[in-house]
């Protein structure tokens, strides 16, 4: 399946990128240039959506990590929602899942952390 990422900007602000396809050492780059270019244009709030995300491998669970770097080096933040099957369990295996706030649609991944 090929990779795509899609975005547009959310009802209360940032921006929200939709990942479909296999996400890995091949398509990992389009996700970087994706969310480098998101930070040039000045965006620091990024959700991905991951529902149609189909596979994701050490690549992608980096290209993760590395937004979410970016994002936070400028006071932003990355999170990720919607992730099922075998990406949900790469999630949680990871333990990117609590790292970068993963919510299933019960909560607003864009809320701020309860103190």
């Amino acid at each position: 399946m090929t990779f795509t990422v899609t975005y547009a900007q959310r009802d209360g602000g940032g921006v929200c990128l939709r990942l479909a396809g296999e996400l890995d050492l091949g398509t990992a780059p389009e996700l970087n240039s994706a969310i480098d270019r998101l930070i040039a244009e000045g965006q620091r709030e990024l959700l991905l959506d991951l529902a149609e995300l189909t596979f994701c491998d050490s690549t992608g669970i980096a290209a993760f990590v590395r937004g979410d770097n970016l994002v936070a080096a400028d006071g932003g933040w990355l999170r990720l929602t919607g992730a099922t099957g075998r990406v949900a369990r790469v999630l949680q295996v990871t333990g990117l899942a609590e790292v970068l706030r993963y919510a299933r649609d019960t909560v607003d991944p864009a809320a701020p952390a309860a103190s």
